[in-house]
């Protein structure tokens, strides 16, 4: 990640700033140094659920910066928040002058696949309570 540190400054967000919003435009990617960094995933009509807390050394809209679409998820600011963001066109550009940094992002992205599958793996094993069939159903 030294890479994406060199020449860049820091930024500091105020607790409760917006990052990045679901359905904007990734035009860059984000590197935590301090603080954290709330994720929230759309779950309705303006609603949206904590999916998790990303800490330092967490790379966030990486895989849509990669793919040019928009953001998938929203991140806020927690406390003490700084951040280094990449334009999209320095970070590409960098993936294709530095092949051991173009693997790394490929290993980071393989371990967030892996992650999601582990998290998917265990809400479908606890679906939920059963729904309750009414008696006229149960005797037909």
């Amino acid at each position: 990640m030294q890479a994406l540190r060199e020449n860049k400054s820091s930024q500091r967000f105020a607790v409760g700033a917006l990052l990045f919003l679901e359905g904007t435009p990734a035009t860059g990617i984000f590197l935590v140094e301090t603080g954290e960094v709330r994720i929230l995933l759309p779950t309705g009509r303006e609603q949206r659920q904590l999916l998790e807390v990303a800490g330092p050394g967490t790379l966030l809209g990486l895989s849509e910066a990669m793919n040019g679409e928009p953001h998938r998820i929203t991140a806020i600011a927690g406390d003490g928040t700084t951040v280094i963001y990449t334009p999209r066109e320095e970070f590409l550009a960098l993936l294709q002058r530095q092949g051991e940094f173009s693997m790394e992002i490929a290993r980071l992205l393989s371990e967030d696949l892996h992650a999601l599958y582990h998290k998917f793996k265990s809400i479908s094993a606890h679906p939920g309570r059963p729904r309750q069939r009414a008696l006229d159903e149960q005797l037909n």
